[in-house]
């Protein structure tokens, strides 16, 4: 039977995208984040711990988180090929368990090595976002605010980053760093057993059905099938990294890969390691600096709804780097200024505000501003550079370090002004319009 005969209700690219399928969506993708932040942060977390256990200078454990960051990267390379290959349900359940395999098999690091080739598997768990955002701007497609509705589900940093802080106070003295991750693998677990139950998008459901009805001949109804769903009629097999750098393509690549690569280094500096700054550089106890980290995340989930919510109505690029410039001015303060807790509390709490808030609009905007058939590699290779990003900030700190500089002179110039510079470079990115592609050339026709 061929599609164009089959019944509606069977054709999962036809499914309609009810209310009660959107909110149950968002919570599985919101707590998907959640845990998989739970897990990368808590490892920048709990670094000085691991330090301290293992008899490691500062500056040897930059040099760690330096190799952590470089098996994250590997790793993150295979999430756009799993999103364009296999679909965008299956790839948000393996980097789930990729994130629990990372938290599970920490708590048996013997050292350095092992550590190291453990915590690489953190790498599915920080690129479940861009599953999030190729498969939420899929299933949000038509839905009206739907920047505002993703940035509460993007808002999972700050609130896996508070679950990691907070649970670490509590855990930590009774239990041990060890076990502290061991317990983080348990709920990532019964996440992705809830994902098993969502549904595939309807803008993949129907791309597979084009490559496999063009595969068996059947080029009507391919064609009819791709013009329905704003996909383009042309070139429908698995993506490959150089389809991203066509010159359609090629500078709106570049300067996303850019921004996440800048802005990547502040978040290495600021959110990963923001134990070791505010102890380094601001004279804080690490339980102090956990008690900061706790509020600021707080505040930085206000950052994720409030960028949401103005990116859908002044254009989610602008937003970005509105947020990003901003942040970058609030970091120099918050190391410039005075040591004072209250001096501390407000503008830490007010540079994740800026620093990570932007990302509600970046995730989104990411997905909308590459066509389907690319939309998983596009927004992969990009999100691929903040590891890279990561990699340049910890091993910048590390020689700025090692040189003598005070921890307050290398987190400005490894942070704040690189995170200046990812503004920067977002100029040069295309301009959406808060549209996805499909829906540019569906009001095109």
């Amino acid at each position: 039977m061929s599609a164009s005969t089959r019944p509606a209700a069977v054709e999962p690219w036809n499914r309609t995208i009810t209310p009660r399928t959107l909110l149950t969506v968002s919570i599985v993708c919101f707590f998907a984040w959640v845990f998989s932040v739970y897990d990368f942060t808590l490892f920048g977390t709990l670094l000085p711990v691991i330090a301290e256990d293992f008899g490691w200078s500062p500056a040897y454990a930059a040099g760690v988180n330096t190799w952590v960051t470089v098996g994250v990267f590997l790793v993150s390379l295979v999430v756009g090929s799993l999103l364009d290959r296999f679909g965008r349900k299956r790839a948000l359940i393996i980097t789930v368990i990729g994130a629990a395999i990372s938290s599970g098999l920490t708590g048996l690091a013997a050292g350095a090595v092992s550590l190291v080739l453990i915590r690489a598997f953190s790498g599915f768990g920080a690129s479940e976002e861009v599953v999030n955002a190729v498969y939420l701007n899929e299933v949000y497609a038509k839905a009206k605010r739907r920047g505002f509705m993703y940035s509460f589900v993007q808002s999972g940093w700050p609130v896996g980053a508070l679950v990691a802080a907070g649970l670490t106070a509590l855990m930590l003295p009774h239990l041990g760093w060890r076990w502290t991750f061991v317990v983080a693998m348990l709920p990532a677990v019964l996440v992705a057993l809830a994902a098993t139950r969502l549904p595939e998008s309807p803008a993949y459901a129907a791309l597979k059905e084009v490559r496999r009805l063009r595969a068996a001949g059947e080029e009507s109804a391919a064609s009819e099938i791709a013009r329905a769903h704003g996909l383009s009629d042309t070139d429908h097999r698995p993506s490959r990294v150089r389809d991203v750098f066509t010159p359609g393509l090629r500078r709106h690549t570049i300067c996303l890969s850019l921004a996440w690569l800048f802005n990547w280094m502040a978040i290495q500096v600021f959110s990963v390691l923001g134990t070791s700054v505010l102890t380094g550089a601001k004279g804080f106890s690490f339980d102090n600096s956990l008690v900061v980290l706790v509020l600021a995340n707080a505040v930085g989930f206000c950052g994720y709804i409030f960028h949401g919510w103005i990116g859908d109505r002044i254009g989610r690029r602008t937003t970005i780097i509105g947020g990003w410039t901003v942040g970058a001015v609030v970091t120099a303060a918050m190391l410039l200024g005075p040591d004072s807790s209250a001096w501390v509390m407000v503008t830490y709490s007010l540079s994740l505000f800026f620093l990570t808030g932007p990302y509600a609009a970046l995730l989104f905007y990411m997905g909308e501003s590459f066509p389907a058939q690319v939309r998983g590699m596009g927004t992969n290779v990009a999100h691929v550079m903040g590891p890279v990003g990561g990699i340049a900030g910890s091993a910048l700190l590390t020689v700025l370090l090692s040189a003598g500089a005070g921890m307050r002179t290398a987190a400005l110039v490894t942070g704040s002004v690189f995170m200046l510079l990812s503004g920067i470079v977002m100029l040069g990115a295309r301009n959406t319009e808060n549209r996805t592609v499909e829906l540019e050339q569906e009001a095109a026709a």
